[in-house]
Parts: C-alpha cells; sequence; structure tokens
C-alpha cells in the first residue's frame, strides 16, 4: 500500500512538473534536457564545430540539445542499448559502448578524429537497495571515464551523472588523475531530494592517464 501511494504521489507530481511541462511545450524529449541547457549556459561546453559522444542517450533530450549548439560543423555520436527515434544531426549507434564490435562502429564513424566532450547522463534500473543502486551509479561513471581515457582529445571535457554516496569521492579522485579541474553541477532541473548530481571533469590531461 506504501509503494503504490509513493508511485501515485510521484505520478502527480512528474506530470504536474513544470520542467516537464515545458519540455512537452518546447519539444524536448524529457526535462533532462534543461539540466544539459543550465550547466551549457553556465560553463560553455558546447561550441560549433565539436565531436560529441553521448553515452546512454536515449530517450535523446541531450542530443536534441547539443547537435544543435555545436552546429556548424558539429558532429553527435549518440549510443545507447536502448532504442532511439531518430534525432536531426545525431548519429545513433545501439548497442553497449563497452563493446568491441559497437566502439569500432564509432571509430569508423569518427575516421580517426578524438572526442572533443563526453556527456553521460546514464542511470541504472533502480532496484531499491541503495548500496547496490549506488554501486551501480559508481560504476557506469568509471565506464564513461574509461571511454574517455580513450577517445577524447587532450584538453576535451567530461560531463557525467553521478549521485553522492560510496565511492563518490573515490571517483572524483579517478577523475582529478585525468583532468586538470573537476566541478560540482546541480542544476535546478535535478529535482531538490534527489541525490543526483553532476561532475564536470575539465581540459583532460595530455598522454596515456
Amino acid at each position: 500500500m506504501k509503494k503504490h501511494k509513493t508511485n501515485k504521489a510521484w505520478i502527480h507530481e512528474h506530470i504536474n512538473d513544470a520542467y516537464v511541462l515545458r519540455a512537452r511545450a518546447e519539444g524536448w524529449r524529457s526535462r533532462a534536457a534543461f539540466k544539459l541547457m543550465e550547466i551549457d549556459d553556465k560553463d560553455r561546453l558546447l561550441r560549433p564545430g565539436m565531436a560529441v559522444v553521448d553515452l546512454g542517450a536515449a530517450p535523446g533530450s541531450w542530443s536534441q540539445l547539443a547537435a544543435r549548439r555545436i552546429q556548424p560543423g558539429g558532429r553527435l555520436y549518440a549510443l545507447d542499448l536502448l532504442e532511439m527515434v531518430p534525432v536531426h544531426g545525431v548519429e545513433f549507434i545501439q548497442g553497449d559502448f563497452r563493446e568491441d564490435e559497437v566502439l569500432h562502429r564509432l571509430e569508423a564513424l569518427l575516421g580517426g578524429r578524438q572526442v572533443d566532450l563526453v556527456l553521460s547522463d546514464m542511470a541504472p534500473n533502480m532496484s531499491g537497495i541503495q548500496l547496490s543502486d549506488q554501486a551501480r551509479v559508481i560504476h557506469l561513471a568509471e565506464l564513461t571515464l574509461d571511454f574517455a581515457r580513450t577517445h577524447l582529445k587532450p584538453g576535451g571535457d567530461m560531463l557525467v551523472k553521478i549521485f553522492q554516496g560510496a565511492g563518490y569521492m573515490e571517483l572524483r579522485e579517478s577523475l582529478r588523475e585525468v583532468f586538470e579541474q573537476i566541478l560540482v553541477r546541480k542544476p535546478a532541473a535535478s529535482r531538490g531530494r534527489s541525490a543526483e548530481t553532476f561532475l564536470l571533469a575539465r581540459k583532460r590531461r595530455a598522454g596515456n592517464i
């Protein structure tokens, strides 16, 4: 009964959420677009001509926004295990970015070019078991960092979603080994009660780190 009431309350909150309503009105696929929008407005991540990879892109709101802001001349590559309705200006690869076949497809599209920016708004399917869920979130962030080590150019940036909890400080230390600057961002579109935050890692250090 308690779970039913909680789900009902969440649905009520969601359909009346100002960002949900705004996303529908403006044609964004989810309210998550406003999280990236606020961070980009503040930190100027997206610039014309960039090569950007969006990991875990579905349903595609980050890809929608990023693809627009890197024009003219930019290229946006989106990857996800799930299907994603095509987004104008986005080259989508369905599959697990940890698998060689998927990486080879991405590398073929890149044509030898290194990436300017890696984005990840990935989150696991939550079980409700806090320690287990937190471990999964940290693991996804670590996978994003591993991807950036290989594909991100020196001086490039990475933005990754994370939940504060076990493993958070250790992840930040791992990022500091690879990037010159680590910034914490909690955009207004992130629900206040959520532990969700974003780590913005700037200026990848040169060399194989």
